[in-house]
């Protein structure tokens, strides 16, 4: 097992490898999961709607 200085300055190397998102990056992706999010909505109450609407049909 390695010291722990040793450890903390192997992590500190391993830190500046790391490729970080610009803000525009982050904004971007965060807006696309928000659309898809919604658009997954709109698509499962519509999908609930079909079938309310099919199963009332056959028991009414």
């Amino acid at each position: 097992m390695a010291n722990p200085l040793q450890f903390l300055q192997q992590v500190r190397s391993e830190v500046g490898k790391i490729s970080w998102p610009t803000r525009r990056e982050v904004v971007l992706t965060t807006g696309m999961v928000f659309v898809m999010a919604a658009l997954t909505a709109v698509f499962f109450a519509l999908v609930d709607w079909i079938i309310r609407l099919g199963v009332g049909q056959i028991i009414g």
